[in-house]
Formats: structure tokens, sequence, C-alpha cells
């Protein structure tokens, strides 16, 4: 035992590295396991799409959909999303796919949509990228 708290004054400086890491790694986990939204890969997104009431939500900014979105997309930039959530319509149980470019602002936009009482959220994980890899087809806007 003494041999570690040796170890451990004789290097802090990777001592405290590595409790931050061990830290972040700990709070992404729970913040992963808690979060109320699906994570979904472009094959689980499509069938999203495909259901009747399905609303598809583009959270990008204005001059990043000239290069094309999702057919039937509607667009409503992050910022712009807590003040036009009620564009999304009143049933909360109705699927609502989110992307942006990377799946991180869409992130974000599930966790402000989840909190809003919507219910059935997804965010498309890898975005508008994953989905133009897989050549999925984009309409041009």
């Amino acid at each position: 035992m003494q041999e570690y708290i040796d170890f451990a004054r004789n290097n802090f400086l990777i001592v405290a590295a590595f409790i931050a890491v061990l830290g972040f790694i700990i709070k992404s986990e729970i913040s992963r396991l808690t979060q109320k939204y699906k994570q979904v890969g472009v094959n689980e997104a499509v069938l999203i799409l495909n259901k009747d009431n399905s609303v598809v939500l583009d959270v990008r900014e204005d001059k990043e959909i000239q290069g094309g979105k999702i057919q039937g997309a509607k667009h409503i930039t992050l910022a712009q999303l807590p003040s036009r959530i009620a564009e999304l319509g009143s049933d909360k149980e109705a699927p609502i796919l989110v992307y942006c470019r990377s799946g991180s602002r869409s992130a974000h936009a599930c966790q402000l949509l989840t909190k809003a009482g919507y219910e059935n959220v997804a965010n498309l994980t890898g975005g508008i990228l994953a989905w133009e890899s897989a050549n999925l087809p984009v309409v041009r806007v």
C-alpha cells in the first residue's frame, strides 16, 4: 500500500489526470444511461421516417442546409428551437427524428424535446453525414 502512496506523491500530475479522465468517463456513462431519447443509426431512422405521424427535424444552421436535407424535414435551428417548439405539433407521442451535421447538436435538441414532454424522440447518430454516407436520398434546398 505504501508503494501506491509513494507513486501518487511522486507522480501527482499523472494521478490527477487519471482521476479527471475517470471522472469524465463516469459522467458520460451516467448521462448516456439516463437519457430519455434513443440514438439510432440510418437503418432505424428510415423505419421511423416510414411511420405515418413521424416528424423529422433538422437543427442545422441555415447555411448548412443548402447542401440538402432529408425529404420532409422541418428546419428549425438549434438556437430557435426553444421558441419554435410548438411547430412540431401537440402530439407528444409522435415519433420525432432529429438530426444535424454529425449528431452532436441534435443530441442537445433531443434533450430539449424530452424536457418539453415529447416521449418518442430519436437522434440520428452521425447526422446527415451518416445519412449521405449510406447513399440515402437528400433533397436540395
